[in-house]
């Protein structure tokens, strides 16, 4: 089960995964997690955007376990949008190379679908944490919404993908819940009831 950082350490597992496949495409350091808002005078080939987090609603009904805190564990899905950026001037190959950017992301992420072990970043490195990365196609509605919601930028080509389930462990609490497994009766004392 995840730390208090493991949302962080998602974004940082991604972001290593597309910096060490695509190092011969752009600079590593050009690849970042940012928001669309916060592109502008900066030098980026690619960022990676968390906007959306959902509880996960297929886990959400597990039934409970009974370890650790006593509570269930918060499953959560991390949505994500992809963007390709490039400082080519020539109008003509700059989509071209935005294109090329794009294409090389969704393939490293296409052959990276599950992320475990070494894949892992800070607190969930050495975990046995499992994490699905799944392209989440955004209609051009949702895309558009998400576009015109950021200051002075202009609608560009992007990809969603969700990265799901991640598990947020409950705070200790103290006292251990555990299952009753035994039950005491004492003869002689009777119930308010049976009185």
């Amino acid at each position: 089960m995840a730390a208090d950082s493991a949302i962080a350490d998602v974004g940082e597992s991604l972001l290593k995964l597309l910096q060490d496949g695509m190092s011969d495409l752009v600079q590593p350091s050009t690849i970042v997690l940012l928001s669309p808002a916060d592109v502008e005078g900066q030098n980026v080939s690619l960022t990676l955007f968390l906007y959306y987090i959902a509880e996960n609603p297929h886990l959400k009904n597990e039934p409970p376990s009974y370890s650790g805190s006593g509570r269930q564990p918060l499953a959560i899905d991390l949505y994500y949008m992809l963007t390709a950026y490039t400082s080519v001037q020539d109008i003509r190959l700059k989509a071209a190379e935005e294109q090329r950017v794009l294409g090389r992301a969704m393939r490293l992420l296409h052959e990276n679908t599950v992320l475990r072990g070494s894949k892992l970043q800070g607190s969930l490195s050495g975990t046995d944490e499992v994490l699905r990365v799944t392209m989440n196609p955004l209609a051009l509605t949702e895309l558009t919404s998400i576009w015109h919601a950021i200051p002075k930028q202009f609608y560009r080509p992007s990809v969603g993908y969700v990265v799901s389930p991640l598990l947020l462990e409950a705070a200790q609490s103290g006292a251990e819940a555990a299952r009753v497994r035994e039950r005491t009766f004492t003869a002689g004392i009777r119930s308010e009831d049976e009185r």
